[in-house]
Formats: structure tokens, C-alpha cells, sequence
């Protein structure tokens, strides 16, 4: 695949010293610190779109926005809107339109399929809303069932998003990892230990085949500690 069909992608995550990125299943992470959420802020500005999924929107209802005046103006001299594209990843549609993130000033789309676009356009129809906030998401990007990740990352690409961060969860982070397609990661190391067994990891299972449990990243590129949390920048793959 010639990488300049693909957008530059970039995963942004905190973990706990033993990799959770959260105490527990749809959870919000709340141990990372301000100075976390102003780099998460920052990275986040440099972007064109981000994507997460429907559970890490469930875990805390709304997503972040840019609100730092700096940030903002750089943006405008740049000829960007004030807020990237927040991508919304949803095999089933199951949405709550009273959620935050519908009232936030942000532009926002759902990726799904047929059934999952159909299965949200019913649930504003029965509450009676899609004439009071049209169908609260300004794109749709469909694919077919099971996302194919290479050929939606190459439409975004076509559209003009150039940059785009991946936030989570794990299963997210992992379905790109595996077909190569996230650039790098920023990892902010946090100074907790999460005991909750089933909590989520940084990643899961399904990033590797059989026979395999090693996954390497070529190597850092930038390292900074501030405070108790060390932020690292990897770079996962080279592009030609």
C-alpha cells in the first residue's frame, strides 16, 4: 500500500504501569493527571479527525475539546475549524442522543454499517428528535459489517484529514495495529497499579495471530517526564 494514500495516524492513550487504561470495563480513566489532559489537548489540536469507539464514548459521555486560546488561534492561521472531526466507531448504532457529546460545539460522524446507521436513525425517529437535530452526526462513513480499516482510513485520507488520532479502546487500537496501520503512539505512563482483573488493557488479544505474542515498535521519539508521569513517543512504522 503507498503510504501517501493514507492519512498519518497517531494512537494517544494513558496507562498504568501495568498497562491498564482503565480501572474497568466502560470506565472512564480518571488517574492521569491536568498535565495528561493538556498534552491530550494539544495532540488533539495538531489533528484533523479523531477516532474512538462507542465504548470509550459511553465510559464518559462526551469527548474532549479544544478550548486553549493558543491552541485555537493556531488552528485558524492554519485555516482549520476550531474543533477536529470526532469519528464515532459503532458496529450496532446503539447510541444515546441525550449523551454530552450530541450537545458539545464539535463536528462529529458515525462509523458503521447499513444496519448500525439504521439501527440510530430508528432510535431518533421513535424519540421524535431527527427533525430537532437532523441525524446529530454531519458524515456517515458505512462499511460493509466489519470494518475495513485500510479502505476507510484512504477515504478519510481523500477528504482532506490528513492527521488523525486514534483514543481508544483496546479492541480500536489493536484492529489497526494489526494491519499496520497506525505511524505512532503516545503512551502517557501513569504511577498507579490497576488490581481489577478484567480491566482493559492497552491492547487485546486479538492483535496477534497464532503462534505469535510479541508485537515490537521501531523505536522512541521523544521521551519527557512531567511530574510523576513519563510521556513517550513511539514510532511504530516507517513510511517510504
Amino acid at each position: 500500500m503507498n503510504n501517501h494514500l493514507l492519512p498519518h495516524v497517531t494512537a494517544i492513550l494513558a496507562i498504568s504501569l501495568n498497562g491498564k487504561i482503565s480501572i474497568d470495563t466502560n470506565t472512564p480513566a480518571r488517574f492521569s493527571s491536568t498535565e495528561d489532559l493538556a498534552h491530550l489537548e494539544v495532540q488533539i489540536s495538531l489533528c484533523d479527525a479523531i477516532v474512538f469507539g462507542a465504548n470509550t464514548l459511553r465510559a464518559y459521555g462526551t469527548s474532549l475539546t479544544i478550548k486553549n486560546p493558543q491552541l485555537l488561534e493556531r488552528r485558524k492561521k492554519e485555516s482549520k475549524p476550531p474543533q477536529p472531526l470526532h469519528i464515532v466507531c459503532s458496529a450496532s448504532g446503539n447510541l444515546n442522543p441525550d449523551w454530552s457529546f450530541f450537545a458539545q460545539p464539535l463536528p462529529r460522524a458515525l462509523l458503521t454499517n447499513e444496519i448500525g446507521k439504521n439501527n440510530w436513525l430508528k432510535l431518533l425517529q421513535s424519540q421524535k428528535l431527527i427533525a430537532e437535530k437532523k441525524t446529530f452526526f454531519e458524515h456517515f462513513f458505512l462499511s460493509n459489517n466489519k470494518v475495513k480499516w485500510q479502505e476507510t482510513l484512504i477515504k478519510l485520507r481523500a477528504l482532506k484529514y490528513h492527521k488523525i488520532a486514534i483514543l481508544g479502546g483496546a479492541k480500536l487500537i489493536s484492529s489497526l495495529l494489526k494491519e499496520n496501520l497506525i505511524d505512532d503512539i503516545w503512551l502517557t505512563v501513569c504511577p498507579v497499579i490497576i488490581g481489577q482483573e478484567d480491566a482493559p488493557n492497552l491492547i487485546d488479544n486479538s492483535l496477534f495471530h497464532e503462534g505469535e505474542n510479541l508485537f515490537k515498535l521501531k523505536k522512541i521519539l521523544e521521551l519527557r517526564q512531567i511530574g510523576n508521569e513519563i510521556f513517550v513517543h513511539y514510532l511504530i512504522k516507517n513510511r517510504d
